[in-house]
């Protein structure tokens, strides 16, 4: 064995992000790592390579235990790392770039010509020949992710990581760069592959582990497992099993809003949707499925390059945030650490943040009524803390999500997006909020609900929409709500599913 992970954890301030995970690799195997966001990929990564210290369990590699304090130590022990985002020097020649930091030297002096021909050299090995003294930038980026990998195989040797390598590629790119990566793999390298698109997954990788919520779900050979098996390991719904939760069917309403041929190039293709008062409409898909680009494009944060959007009254102008909260629009975004609060505000100041913007810096809401507002809403969502002047990032993620959901309601709006709404909180703030979901839609609220949880989505959803390759591919009504529906809807080819 390569590399053996055993028990590993780690725990962030309100988050258990990875809980007793085991992971192994082997030489000569690309091993995918598989799970949706949050599900502690990412963390694992940076555990192994030294950007995060473990809060328990042994990583070993080569029979030797290690505990990476650095990326640069990780690397000198054997690890190296590519991802999405080509981490060279554009302005840099690929000579310099491939050689970066060890150069070689004559008298104290980079030696130019030596550099150059170890530089071509490296690239040969993967049947490159390139002009090293042209800028890294100038190249295609496929061949840059392959200059990229030739520089951490150089560096480490043993365990090459590959985060999301190919989603920034066409066809015959990701062609090129599997030629490398199963040229790497003969050689007796061990590499893990982290992609959301399964076709490559199973094309390239010979074992696939899938991650969720922190902890290891399975480990399997991948010419053993079916797209939908593995689906229902990512979601968590295998088909097998059974479920108590049933899809709400209040039969269909008239629809309050209506999107007609809504699209943009590289996010989501064309799709139609309506949206009735006080229906919750779910959609469900996989990561990159175009969800979230679903949800920006309706709030105007990517603007639409088709379509149109309308209610009763008429069209609606939805080209930015501004303008969709003008028409009674919310959106509550999947990263709430980034994109939902400010950390070093308080509870109440985060609050009334959107109330405040709505109406203008000019007339500043008077401190009485923030302070109502917040207490209001500390009560009504039973958000856990010593008081409204504490600052939100001292929160757990749960009150910090509920915190962003009465930013929302302090402003009343009449279509609520609600993106991964309960993702990396404790059970009880999540039933908390699947149980406010549905307050708020009996109030005359309408919602649309992004999740990876599939129960959540049936518990909640008047109507879910499946997406697959940035498409809208399936809609399901009433009874046809059903795990082994969805994940059918989500695995299976071309184009847009009837169900019965």
């Amino acid at each position: 064995m390569l590399l053996s992970i055993s028990s590993l954890t780690k725990v962030f301030p309100g988050t258990r992000a990875l809980d007793d995970v085991h992971f192994d690799l082997q030489a000569g195997e690309v091993h995918a790592l598989l799970g949706e966001n949050g599900a502690g990929k990412s963390t694992l990564i940076k555990c192994l390579t030294g950007a995060y210290r473990r809060g328990g369990g042994r990583m070993v590699l080569n029979g030797t235990e290690i505990d990476p304090r650095s990326t640069v130590e990780a690397q000198d022990q054997g690890i190296g790392t590519v991802y999405q985002e080509v981490n060279l020097l554009p302005n840099l020649t690929v000579a310099q770039n491939l050689m970066f930091g060890r150069e070689p030297r004559r008298f104290g002096l980079v030696n130019t010509r030596a550099m150059r021909a170890e530089a071509r050299a490296m690239l040969n090995q993967y049947g490159l020949d390139l002009d090293v003294d042209r800028d890294l930038g100038s190249y295609p980026v496929a061949i840059q992710q392959i200059i990229a990998i030739a520089r951490a195989v150089a560096l480490s040797g043993k365990v090459l990581i590959l985060d999301e390598p190919t989603a920034s590629l066409d066809a015959a790119e990701v062609r090129m760069v599997f030629d490398v990566v199963r040229g790497l793999r003969d050689r007796g390298l061990g590499i893990v592959f982290v992609s959301h698109f399964l076709d490559q997954v199973f094309d390239l990788t010979d074992r696939v582990t899938v991650l969720r919520n922190g902890r290891k779900v399975v480990t399997e050979e991948t010419r053993s497992l079916d797209r939908e098996r593995l689906i229902g390991h990512m979601l968590g719904r295998e088909l097998e099993a059974a479920t108590n939760q049933t899809a709400t069917d209040r039969g269909p309403r008239p629809p309050m809003l209506r999107f007609q041929g809504m699209s943009r190039r590289g996010a989501v293709e064309a799709f139609d949707m309506d949206v009735g008062q006080g229906e919750v409409v779910g959609l469900a898909g996989l990561l990159g499925s175009g969800r979230t680009e679903t949800a920006e494009l309706l709030f105007g944060v990517r603007t639409a390059q088709s379509g149109s959007a309308s209610d009763q009254s008429g069209p609606l102008n939805l080209t930015a945030p501004r303008a969709a909260i003008a028409a009674g629009f919310g959106l509550a975004p999947e990263d709430r650490k980034t994109d939902g609060i400010v950390a070093d505000l308080t509870i109440r100041e985060n609050i009334i943040l959107g109330l405040q913007a709505r109406r203008g810096w000019a007339r500043p809401i008077p401190r009485a009524e923030q302070n109502r507002l917040a207490d209001d809403y500390i009560k009504r969502l039973d958000i856990r803390t010593t008081g409204r002047e504490k600052r939100i990032g001292e929160l757990s993620g749960g009150n910090q999500q509920k915190v962003v959901l009465a930013r929302w309601l302090a402003m009343n709006p009449r279509f609520l997006i609600l993106d991964e709404p309960t993702r990396g909180i404790d059970v009880g703030a999540h039933a908390e909020i699947v149980r406010l979901i549905q307050e708020l839609t009996q109030q005359g609220m309408s919602l649309l609900v992004i999740s990876s949880e599939i129960d959540e989505l049936i518990a909640v959803s008047d109507r879910v929409i499946v997406l697959r390759d940035r498409r809208h591919v399936a809609e399901l009504t009433g009874s046809q709500i059903a795990p082994e529906n969805i994940v059918k809807a989500i695995a299976a080819t071309g184009p847009k599913q009837e169900v019965a």
